[in-house]
């Protein structure tokens, strides 16, 4: 599929795939797909903890010995969250009446009723994976597809550095945002690489490809910068600089529903560096990660409520690139009103992902066979003049050792955990409110 100027007529029916929620269409077809859903580094040993994915509430856990289990948010019993009760060995039992639930879902006891009929309960229960410090879940119907593995960003001497952030607006916005390079010279103009030309509509191209859009600028010098897009919600990139110690790194980007209004990205980001300038890089990340206390999403309400511009803040104490993206994208509501859009030329890529999508959407409420999106070698992020392979940054030009393991690196900022988590970890009240 080569998606060119005229294809932007088309007409979307965004309900489709902007509603995740319990039997919904795009619910049911993400669902069918392994998504990251949490932090390694933030599930404790025997400390549950509730989870709201897609606008279901599930429960995770890690038994002593570090297994980690999800299953159902709520007891069937009387419907209590389940996350307040005990893990034993790698079973679970709820805090309100003592019923013991093994790993599988089984009911194993119910102490006041003498476990009379636990053969009749079971809780649902879904594969979880463990994965270069993420924990990814299948929450779909029937047996798992095989697990996405991304070799370049397991195996090299290096960082792997771990982000993510929780944005407050639908999760296809920010979907639709990573085939739109149009935006950057604009939104994120203070960036060392950014020009008044990049994403210049007549040199932007998108093609389908196995794994889902290979998303092409051409300069008028001939540089080519290539973006993967991987459905239905993953891309592989190379990052614009943002660090002098860095350049240029290749990246994966997911975006995960919590709800409808609101959503994770989750990141990987490669960065081949060791010796002491991955010591520099670890040092600095750190201090950034002391040094950032001012919420991007205040930041964020502030400027679109009129009462601060983005100048007024001291860049050095908020995620300028978050709060660059946040108010781009809350800026269109936490829902697009796609209705209203006139779309260009330079809207080419944003135009693709939205054809594959009801594409794959009209196949799925059909029942037809639907495309099996796999990323093979050659599904490669470019940019310019660099090497398929980003190079080594210490200058030491000798292959990484056999089975080399990069040093996991947590980047997100404390105020950011602290924002994340809150989102992700169920809220009655919250939630009461709302409904009334």
């Amino acid at each position: 599929m080569q998606t060119t100027a005229s294809d932007t007529h088309l007409k979307i029916q965004d309900d489709d795939y902007t509603s995740t929620g319990p039997g919904t269409l795009a619910g049911r077809y993400l669902r069918s797909f392994w998504n990251p859903i949490y932090h390694s580094v933030d599930l404790k040993p025997l400390r549950p903890v509730p989870l709201r994915v897609m606008g279901e509430l599930y429960t995770l856990y890690r038994t002593e010995s570090g297994e980690v289990f999800l299953t159902e948010g709520r007891c069937p019993h009387r419907g209590t969250q389940l996350s307040s009760g005990w893990v034993e060995g790698t079973a679970l039992r709820c805090f309100y009446h003592g019923w013991k639930f093994e790993s599988d879902g089984r009911c194993s006891e119910q102490p006041a009723e003498e476990s009379r009929f636990v053969s009749k309960v079971n809780l649902r229960t879904w594969p979880v994976k463990e994965y270069l410090g993420l924990i990814f879940a299948y929450l779909g119907e029937g047996t798992a597809p095989i697990f996405p593995r991304h070799p370049e960003f397991e195996s090299f001497d290096g960082l792997l550095e771990i982000d993510s952030y929780v944005r407050y607006c639908n999760y296809f916005q920010n979907v639709e945002n990573a085939l739109d390079m149009s935006h950057v010279a604009f939104t994120h103009s203070d960036n060392m690489a950014s020009f008044g030309t990049i994403g210049l509509g007549r040199n932007l191209s998108a093609e389908e490809s196995d794994w889902g859009v290979s998303y092409r600028f051409r300069r008028d010098d001939g540089e080519l910068r290539v973006q993967q897009f991987g459905m239905p919600n993953v891309f592989y990139m190379t990052a614009l600089p943002t660090d002098a110690d860095v350049g240029w790194q290749e990246s994966l980007f997911w975006w995960v529903p919590i709800d409808d209004e609101s959503h994770m990205q989750f990141s990987l980001h490669r960065v081949p560096a060791t010796g002491p300038v991955a010591e520099r890089i670890c040092a600095d990340r750190e201090a950034r990660r002391e040094t950032i206390d001012i919420s991007h999403h205040v930041a964020c309400d502030l400027i679109l409520s009129g009462r601060k511009r983005i100048g007024d803040f001291d860049k050095t104490r908020v995620d300028l690139v978050r709060l660059q993206d946040d108010i781009a994208q809350l800026g269109q509501g936490i829902f697009a009103d796609r209705s209203a859009e006139q779309l260009g030329r330079a809207d080419i890529g944003v135009v693709a992902i939205r054809r594959l999508w009801r594409r794959e959407l009209t196949h799925f409420a059909q029942g037809l066979p639907l495309k099996n999106w796999e990323r093979n070698p050659q599904i490669r992020p470019r940019a310019w003049h660099l090497p398929d392979t980003l190079v080594r940054m210490d200058g030491d030009s000798q292959p990484p050792a056999e089975n080399a393991e990069p040093r996991l690196l947590d980047m997100r900022p404390h105020i950011e955990v602290d924002a994340q988590l809150e989102a992700l970890h169920f809220a009655p009240r919250r939630e009461a409110t709302h409904e009334r």
